[in-house]
C-alpha cells in the first residue's frame, strides 16, 4: 500500500547563513538540501571530505542554484571543533540557523575521543556544547535558532553521573541513551540562559523518530562490519510503511523546528504517529528526562568543564 506523501513547506529563507552538522548523508544530508532549495546559504562542516563534495555534488542536482560549501569539523576532536570556530568567525558571517543532527550510535565496545571522552558522549554531546561556545557570537548576531536532535532513547536510561565516560561498565545502548539526555538538556538550558541574559538566540530539540538512516549501518570504524539486527528490522518495517518512518519524514522534524514560524522556544518536535516513530512532525511533550531543571543545570556546568569552554554568566 503506498504512503501517503508526507511534507512542510520550508519559509523563504534568502539572506540566512544556515550551518548543518552531519550533512554528508541521511537526515542531515536532506535538512541541507532543503534549506538549501529554500534559498540559505548553507555551511557543512564534515569530517570526510570525499563524502562531503559527494553530498556538495546532491544538493547541487536537486537544487541548481544552492549556495553550499564544506568545512572541516570533527566532532569527536575538540581541537577541530575550536578551528572551525575560529574560521567562521574570523569569517564573520552571522549564523541564522544552526541545526545539530550529527550523531554515532552504539558501538559494541567502547571507544574514546580524541580527548579521551566516550565516543558517543564525546560526540553527540560535548562536541556539540563546544561548537555551540565556539559559535555563540555569531549565533548572537544572527538572532539565530538553535535546534539539537535528540533521540527517542532519550526517553529511557539516565545520566550516569558517577561515570560519565562509561570507564569501568560500558553499555552501549545505556552510553548512546546518556548522550541523548544530556544533549537534550543542554538544549533546554541554552534557550533558557539566553531569555536569562538577553542573547538572542532561541533553542529547542527535535528527534526523527524511527527510520532507515546509517546510525546502525555497518561502520567498520567503530567495530561493526555489518549492519544490526534493528537496522535490518527498520529497514523492512519503513519498506512496508509500517511504525518507521523514512529518511524523507525522519528529517522533518528538525526542519520544522528550526525554519517554522510556528516552531516555539524551548519546545520538542517529532513525528506525530504511533509512539512517535513515524508520520507528519509536530510538537509533543518533553520526555521525563529532559524536564529536571537542577540536572539541566547540572550538565550545564560539567560540560563547560570538561570542553572547557565557556558561555556567558547570568546579568
Amino acid at each position: 500500500m503506498p504512503r501517503r506523501p508526507i511534507d512542510i513547506t520550508v519559509p523563504d529563507l534568502s539572506g540566512k547563513r544556515a550551518v548543518v552538522t552531519g550533512a554528508s548523508d541521511g537526515i542531515g544530508l536532506g535538512l541541507a538540501t532543503r534549506l538549501a532549495a529554500a534559498g540559505a546559504d548553507v555551511l557543512l562542516p564534515v569530517r570526510n571530505p570525499g563524502k562531503g563534495e559527494a553530498a556538495l555534488a546532491a544538493i547541487r542536482r536537486s537544487a541548481p542554484h544552492a549556495k553550499v560549501s564544506l568545512r572541516t569539523l570533527d566532532l569527536s576532536s575538540l581541537a577541530s571543533v575550536a578551528a572551525l570556530g575560529q574560521t567562521l568567525l574570523e569569517e564573520g558571517r552571522p549564523v541564522h540557523i544552526l541545526i545539530n543532527n550529527a550523531g554515532v550510535m552504539t558501538p559494541p565496545d567502547r571507544q574514546a575521543t580524541a580527548d579521551g571522552f566516550e565516543l558517543q558522549f564525546g560526540t553527540n554531546h560535548l562536541g556539540h556544547v563546544a561548537l555551540v561556545a565556539h559559535l555563540l557570537p555569531l549565533l548572537r548576531a544572527g538572532q539565530a535558532r538553535v535546534t539539537s536532535q535528540v533521540s527517542i532513547a532519550a526517553d529511557r536510561g539516565a545520566i550516569n553521573w558517577d561515570d560519565l565516560n562509561w570507564d569501568r561498565s560500558y553499555d552501549g545502548m545505556r552510553a548512546y541513551s546518556q548522550s541523548k539526555i544530556a544533549f537534550g538538556l543542554f538544549g533546554l538550558e541554552l534557550d533558557r540562559r539566553s531569555q536569562a541574559g538577553g542573547w538572542g538566540i532561541t533553542s529547542n530539540l527535535s528527534h526523527p523518530g524511527v527510520a532507515p538512516t546509517n546510525l546502525l549501518a555497518a561502520r567498520p570504524e567503530m567495530g561493526r562490519a555489518r549492519a544490526t539486527m534493528g537496522a535490518r528490522l527498520i529497514r523492512l518495517l519503513s519498506g512496508y510503511g509500517v511504525l518507521a518512518g523514512t529518511v524523507h519524514t525522519a528529517q522533518l522534524p528538525a526542519l520544522y523546528a528550526a525554519t517554522s514560524p510556528d516552531a516555539r522556544r524551548g519546545a520538542f518536535y517529532g513525528p506525530r504517529g504511533f509512539r512517535h516513530l513515524g508520520g507528519p512532525p509536530g510538537e509533543q511533550d518533553l520526555y521525563s528526562r529532559l524536564r529536571g531543571a537542577e540536572e539541566a543545570r547540572r550538565i550545564w556546568q560539567v560540560s563547560q568543564e570538561l570542553t572547557k569552554v565557556g558561555f556567558p554568566g547570568p546579568r
